[in-house]
């Protein structure tokens, strides 16, 4: 797997690049793995935007992932890797040996035709699902679990992988993509491995139309607008905005603080960032 460059015969091909997608070996999904997927646009059930500067994109169906792999000791042959455009990371289809299919997140070394399987008693390879308490101190892991049996929830993007460092009473403490230093309860399972695709952070757009296919409408700052439309906005000319970065609403952008579970407070030991 690698990053696809082209050559510059129009605008919009200039300076744009793709993953070469070498990974994949099946191009339609498995079909009662699907359902619709309804198009909001960022509006509420009430019909009023809640997040700006989304809408349109392009047609998709959903795939039904498998975050919680509760088939245990029940061993599973990879079938396919397959794009899923819903999520930047890579599935795998697994056939299981009672003849159920299923999607999982693909890890980044897993192949075609490998066996895996979710249990205790599981290798340390990538794809195997095993509870924190059976897994070695140092290993690289994804999909994790937060709250016993809800599923992995950590860790789930492309490329990422979380590294668990210490096992202290119930708790093992990970430390995640982020940089964040979490405990969390050992019986708690996770993914052994990276999440595959980990070339999706280096590929360039190119074009507007590009970002649109992915439901991202153009973005506008604050002090373009008129002063009606925002509190940076208006003045004569060119302006600085005259006042600290908000929102439209007046909330402050840069550094408030604005996290609310203060419940899981006790279990982060080291914040993300410096």
């Amino acid at each position: 797997m690698g990053i696809k460059h082209y050559k510059p015969t129009s605008p919009g091909r200039r300076k744009m690049s793709n993953v070469d997608f070498g990974e994949i070996t099946k191009s339609r999904p498995e079909k009662k793995l699907t359902r619709g997927k309804a198009s909001t646009g960022a509006r509420n059930n009430q019909g009023r935007t809640t997040t700006r500067f989304r809408g349109g994109g392009h047609k998709r169906r959903l795939r039904m992932i498998d975050f919680r792999r509760e088939k245990v000791g029940i061993p599973a042959l990879v079938a396919a890797i397959e794009y899923d455009p819903n999520r930047s990371a890579r599935i795998a289809l697994l056939h299981y040996a009672d003849g159920e299919k299923r999607y999982i997140l693909a890890p980044a070394e897993l192949k075609v035709g490998d066996r895996i399987v979710s249990s205790r008693n599981a290798d340390i390879k990538p794809g195997n699902v095993l509870p924190l308490r059976c897994i070695p101190l140092g290993t690289m892991i994804h999909s994790i679990e937060l709250k016993l049996g809800k599923g992995g929830q950590i860790a789930r993007a492309a490329g990422t992988a979380a590294q668990l460092l210490a096992k202290e009473g119930e708790y093992a403490q990970v430390r995640l993509p982020s940089g964040e230093v979490r405990r969390v309860h050992l019986n708690c399972r996770a993914t052994i491995g990276q999440a595959s695709n980990p070339d999706h952070s280096l590929v360039r757009s190119g074009k507007a139309g590009r970002t649109r296919w992915l439901g991202r409408r153009p973005h506008n700052r604050g002090i373009t607008m008129n002063p009606v439309d925002h509190p940076m906005g208006g003045g004569e000319g060119r302006s600085k905005g005259g006042r600290h970065p908000c929102s439209p609403w007046g909330q402050k952008s840069k550094g408030l603080r604005t996290r609310k579970r203060k419940d899981t407070d006790a279990f982060i030991l080291k914040r993300r960032g410096k």
